[in-house]
């Protein structure tokens, strides 16, 4: 198991590497950015911006760097601080985009920097320089600052604020899905063919064929609209608890930010995903019951006599979940990263909004470190994984 363990450590660290080297360049590569305002302003006028203000905008999102540096001082925090080398300072790039890689930069007694170059001639103040703080490395748990939602606040201060959000959303539909799946899965296959097999096959089959949106805006209509205009119990159609009090027949006067607003809200985007996984494990596991219940070793276990209980439960029910701890390895990500969709179209504050958010606004510090903890859960997760296939069946030793 240790050596196990070690080798697949190793094998997790470099596709870490990996991963976030492939995440960080789709990201770089992704429309928008800081200068991209700078750049529509730019084409109203020659005085509109100056080359100052795009020195400037540069030097505070680390753009005069090369991409490779960028990177490494994202991913595990060095090098750290401006590169120097003795009273010289040397930089990958130029702030204003006019200079060689390499180029020595000349410090000058009133503490300015200057390079030369035909035609370019910008002078920047080691303030600039000097002022950077850089972070430790999202490898370190250092994720850095925020750069527009929460606009030089440090990351974790946003993640810790959604994260119990998604942490109880993910979590309570996860455990009634696999609590009701599971079962549902395994007594459609025992009773394969029957009106129940029938009646949650189509269930499985409508809620693994429809997106979690269309699940979702069916409920508000539902369960929301339709509900509160009849004069029925209705249910809040989004957000996490409501801004003032409120009335609902037969309940009554519920105050905001109570337990009950809080349990009213949590009901319809954890009753969608609740949905949506009991369709796709269930039929997961009524398929991977039914090869099981093929097999010679349980027909074997009949013809000897075994009640059909002990067939199904014992014999039967821990080989056919074999393949669904495989499954259960992509819930590890959910917890983090949240269902994206879901929180969007209930407007919850989870870290799968928060992604959103962060796309559509481009702050890129925040959705790489989502994307960051989302690979880092899942490669977890397959280890786990690995690990609980040698409690379902005894007969698998890793080594």
């Amino acid at each position: 198991m240790t050596t196990f363990l070690v080798r697949r450590l190793f094998q997790m660290l470099v596709v870490i590497t990996l991963s976030a080297m492939a995440s960080y360049g789709l990201l770089y590569l992704a429309p928008g950015g800081p200068l991209l305002f700078l750049q529509q302003l730019q084409r109203s006028g020659p005085q509109a911006v100056t080359e100052e203000d795009i020195a400037r905008i540069k030097a505070r999102f680390e753009l005069d760097l090369y991409l490779p540096y960028r990177f490494t001082r994202w991913f595990v925090g060095l090098p750290r601080g401006p590169i120097t080398v003795g009273d010289q300072a040397f930089f990958s790039d130029l702030q204003v985009g006019c200079a060689i890689p390499g180029q020595v930069r000349l410090r000058y007694p009133d503490g300015r920097i200057e390079f030369i170059e035909e035609g370019c001639e910008v002078p920047v103040t080691m303030a600039d320089l000097e002022g950077r703080d850089v972070s430790r490395g999202v490898m370190l748990g250092d994720f850095g600052d925020s750069q527009v939602i929460l606009r030089d606040r440090p990351i974790s201060i946003l993640i810790e604020s959604r994260l119990w959000y998604t942490l109880a959303l993910m979590g309570v539909s996860t455990l009634l899905a696999i609590l009701i799946g599971v079962p549902i899965g395994i007594y459609s296959a025992v009773r394969q063919y029957s009106r129940f097999d029938y009646a949650m096959t189509t269930m499985a089959f409508v809620g693994s064929s429809l997106p979690t949106f269309f699940f979702g805006i069916i409920a508000i209509l539902l369960f929301a609209i339709i509900a509160k205009e009849a004069g029925l119990p209705y249910l809040p159609p989004g957000n996490a608890t409501a801004n003032r009090d409120y009335v609902i027949p037969l309940i009554g006067t519920v105050e905001a930010r109570s337990t009950l607003d809080y349990v009213l809200h949590f009901i319809m985007p954890c009753a969608v995903l609740t949905f949506v996984n009991i369709a796709q494990w269930s039929r997961f596991v009524r398929t991977s019951m039914l090869e099981v219940l093929r097999q010679d070793y349980v027909r074997t276990a009949r013809a000897k006599g075994v009640r059909e209980r002990l067939v199904i439960t014992k014999h039967a029910m821990r080989n056919a979940l074999i393949p669904f701890v495989t499954l259960l390895a992509g819930v590890l990500p959910t917890l983090i990263g949240g269902a994206a969709i879901t929180e969007a179209v209930f407007n919850w504050p989870g870290l799968g909004r928060l992604l959103i958010d962060a796309l559509e606004r481009s702050d890129y510090t925040v959705a790489m470190s989502l994307t960051f903890l989302s690979i880092l859960m899942l490669l977890i997760g397959y280890l786990i994984s690995d690990i609980l296939y040698t409690v379902v069946d005894p007969r698998i030793r890793l080594s």
